[in-house]
């Protein structure tokens, strides 16, 4: 009887043990599935590349275009110069950088380096983009930068495209600091302006949610979020103008581009309240271009290429 009632004592303490042992692992599953959900990165199908296009952006040179600046700045116009820089190269996905050398997982990006220079009285702006957009427009722009540099400080933001938008965001204001954060994937006003160069025809239209441009987020001191955004594109006589409104911000951009390839950006306007409280006041900043040069810029760094700088009116 006492060899019955242990052996039973003994298999009621096994099952207890392995029962525990399942409330432990159900347990430690609950808790690596109460964390954030993250969704697989949304990548469709990639497009093909035309003839042209890879005659135009595989030829050895970036396509460098000036502008004259008419930068709109705590409620009065500012003059200055704005240069727009699109290059492709190799990009590492893991990384998030360009590739130093050829690898099959690598990913094309058609990149846009974006500048703007400008004076605020005594002091100087110096402003710059870039924005690394997949060529074969099958997701969001891989990778977004901006850095704002004046006298009173420097800010820098980054989106990096994974599971999801993982943000990083550093100023010298107390309130905006040193920020880490993740957004759902939603368009990238950044990235219209590489999209529209590979395939204008599926640029967002009508109403859709958008992250604005990061530039104008630091400059007006806006929540980095996405916002509701209005979407129409138009032809006139072969120039193609592209609008995208705030309705929240009251803020319209337009980019006006050829409609022919490879849709060349002509100019543009970006229209919104410039000063702050109630000294805020509607104003245009308003970019015309120059000149345009197809060039391998990188190979050009020594003194006798200075005069380059005199071809782009800069």
């Amino acid at each position: 009887m006492k060899t019955f009632l242990k052996h039973k004592l003994n298999g009621v303490i096994l099952i207890l043990f392995l029962f525990g042992i399942s409330s432990c692992q159900n347990k430690d599953k609950t808790k690596k599935n109460s964390g954030i959900v993250t969704k697989e990165v949304e990548v469709q199908p990639k497009k093909k590349l035309s003839s042209q296009f890879k005659e135009y952006w595989y030829a050895g040179n970036a396509e460098i275009t000036s502008y004259n600046l008419e930068m709109a700045r705590y409620g009065e116009t500012r003059e200055g110069k704005s240069v727009l820089i699109f290059v492709t190269e190799p990009f590492l996905e893991d990384k998030q950088v360009k590739a130093d050398r050829p690898n099959p997982s690598n990913i094309p990006v058609l990149k846009l380096n974006s500048t703007k220079k400008f004076l605020t009285g005594i002091y100087p702006y110096s402003i710059m983009t870039s924005t690394f957009y997949p060529v074969h427009d099958n997701q969001h722009a891989m990778k977004v930068s901006t850095s704002v540099q004046e006298w009173c400080g420097h800010v820098y933001s980054q989106l990096n495209n994974r599971e999801e938008f993982e943000i990083h965001s550093y100023s010298y204001f107390e309130s905006e600091a040193d920020q880490d954060f993740l957004l759902e994937k939603t368009v990238l006003e950044n990235e219209l302006w590489t999209k529209l160069r590979i395939n204008p025809s599926d640029l967002p239209l009508g109403d859709f949610k958008a992250i604005p441009s990061f530039e104008y987020l630091r400059l007006g001191h806006k929540e980095f979020k996405s916002y509701d955004a209005i979407g129409s594109l138009t032809v006139n006589k072969g120039v193609s103008t592209y609008k995208i409104t705030y309705p929240e911000h009251e803020r319209t951009l337009a980019i006006n581009f050829s409609s022919d390839f490879p849709h060349t950006i002509e100019s543009w306007t970006d229209t919104y309240k410039s000063g702050f409280g109630s000294n805020a006041k509607m104003m245009s900043t308003k970019a015309t271009k120059i000149k345009r040069l197809k060039t391998p810029y990188w190979e050009q760094n020594k003194n006798e290429h200075l005069f380059l700088r005199d071809s782009l009116g800069i």
